[in-house]
């Protein structure tokens, strides 16, 4: 499942973000707004797919869709929101598509703005020039 919504953030970072972009291992430990949405396997397993990502991550996001240069918080967090969802429904499609990991989705939520101190199970890190944004994945039924 992770993989998919890597290839989703791949296309959202080449098709919207418009700029290279490089997946690592490991996440600074910089503040950033972290939002997650709850998905429901055919299996019947739940699982978390969190984002978090620094402020210019977002910022750079919400210049892109909003043409603002300079958002308030609460914008910042509606395009948190809005990206959860762009990401993990497109990460949805692609399974459909592969006929693999297929799932239903829940609404997004924002948790907070802080360092991303959460349990995952997997984890990868899309970085585009010193922006990051954090995919983590936790399975809820254990």
């Amino acid at each position: 499942m992770l993989e998919t919504i890597i290839k989703a953030s791949e296309n959202f970072c080449a098709h919207q973000i418009r700029l290279p972009y490089e997946l690592k291992d490991s996440a600074s430990k910089e503040r950033t707004l972290i939002a997650y949405i709850d998905i429901d396997k055919e299996d019947n397993t739940k699982h978390r797919v969190y984002l978090a990502a620094n402020h210019k991550f977002v910022q750079r996001v919400t210049k892109i869709f909003l043409e603002e240069d300079e958002s308030d918080e609460e914008t910042l967090i509606d395009m948190m929101l809005e990206t959860v969802n762009l990401i993990v429904g497109s990460a949805k499609v692609i399974a459909e598509e592969l006929g693999k990991d297929q799932y239903t989705i829940n609404t997004p939520h924002f948790l907070k703005i802080d360092t991303f101190n959460f349990e995952y199970d997997a984890i990868k890190i899309l970085q585009v020039e010193s922006d990051e944004m954090i995919i983590a994945i936790k399975e809820l039924n254990e």
